[in-house]
Formats: C-alpha cells, sequence, structure tokens
C-alpha cells in the first residue's frame, strides 16, 4: 500500500522526458545548490551572534550530523533503490546508484530548518521560516528530477524532526551548552588575526 502511494506521488511529481531550458536549470539549482546555504546560515549565525545564537547554531549542526549518520545506517542495512535503478520515470541528474532512503539533501536542510524554527530566539526563528519552505523546494526537486522518491523526503523529514527534538530536549540543550564554551575555544584560536583586528565578533 504505501510504496503504490509512493509509486503515484512519483508519478505525479517527476518531470516529464521533454524538461529543458530555464525550468531544467531551475530545477537543477535547487537541487545541487540550495543545500549551500545550510553551511553558510550556521557559518552567519556563528560569527554574527553570540552565546544563544551559536548554542543554538551548533544544536543545529549537531541535529543534521546526528540524523545525516542515522540516514548512512539506514542505506547501510536497507538499500532502497533509486527511480533510474529502478528504471522508472525520468531522470536529469548524474548520480551514484547508492540508497535513496532518506534523503540526505533534504535531511540536512530540513534538520537545520526545524531547530531554527523551534528555537527560543526570534530573530533566528525567522531564519528557519525562511529555511523551511526552501527544505520543501529541495525535497521536490529531489523527486522531480528523478533522483530519489517521495518517502525519501518523508524519511528524512521524520529523522530531521527526531533528532531536532532530541536535540532541544533539556538533557540536549545542557550537552550542547556543555560543548559550546570549547567550540568558541576552537573559533577564536584558528581566527585569532581576523578576531583581534576586529573583523569578527570574539
Amino acid at each position: 500500500m504505501f510504496e503504490h502511494i509512493n509509486l503515484i506521488l512519483f508519478s505525479a511529481l517527476n518531470a516529464e522526458a521533454s524538461l529543458g531550458g530555464w525550468q531544467l536549470l531551475g530545477a537543477v539549482f535547487a537541487a545541487e545548490w540550495l543545500i549551500f546555504l545550510v553551511p553558510l546560515t550556521l557559518v552567519l549565525l556563528w560569527i554574527g551572534g553570540s552565546g544563544p545564537r551559536r548554542e543554538i547554531a551548533l544544536r543545529a549542526f549537531i541535529a543534521a550530523a546526528c540524523a545525516l549518520t542515522l540516514n548512512n545506517l539506514i542505506g547501510h542495512f536497507w538499500y532502497s533503490p533509486r527511480p533510474f535503478v529502478a528504471e522508472i520515470g525520468h531522470t536529469f541528474l548524474l548520480h551514484d546508484p547508492d540508497s535513496s532512503f532518506p534523503s540526505d539533501h533534504a535531511t540536512s536542510i530540513f534538520s537545520v530548518a526545524l531547530v531554527l524554527v523551534f528555537s527560543g530566539v526570534a530573530q533566528v526563528r525567522r531564519v528557519g521560516l525562511v529555511l523551511l519552505p526552501l527544505a520543501l523546494i529541495v525535497a521536490w526537486s529531489r523527486v522531480y528530477l528523478g533522483v530519489h522518491w517521495p518517502k525519501d523526503m518523508f524519511g528524512a523529514l521524520a529523522v530531521s524532526a527526531t533528532m531536532a527534538a532530541l536535540v532541544s530536549t533539556p538533557a540536549g540543550r545542557a550537552a550542547c551548552a556543555s560543548v559550546l564554551p570549547w567550540m568558541e575555544g576552537v573559533y577564536r584560536r584558528v581566527l585569532a588575526v581576523p578576531i583581534g583586528r576586529g573583523w569578527l565578533r570574539p
């Protein structure tokens, strides 16, 4: 039943073989390049903020890292062939024939977006509210271009939400808060020169 629904959704979302021009370029941009907003967002939150913002950025990073690790374990123990491996639909991106479930691209951006959205800092929450719809665009584009199934995106959202929830528990917050001073120490040593010149926040 679930696989039947997955196939129906894939058929509805996957692009036609005639896809080209600006539509193809836009979808490829969404599928391949929007993901770089994840490290950019975390770096800007870190260098542009202080205690609370940095702690949230660290939580988001840990959530994404743990989610991707879980994805790797799932893919190792349960292989899910990609649409082009199963010779279903149309594919417009070159990709290794590794396991498709869950999507790493969607997991990365969903994990960070969810941590930011449910943070207690209004400015950070607004950044998360921008990232969240972009995460949906990334998820759609990977299915549209034929390298993922819809189920891969639902799996990515489930893994991301789980990790975002775990790092937001009191225990998760305490663990991140305990690591934060060490991370700040490394940051200040590595970037001592630009910090000393006032180019970056200490």
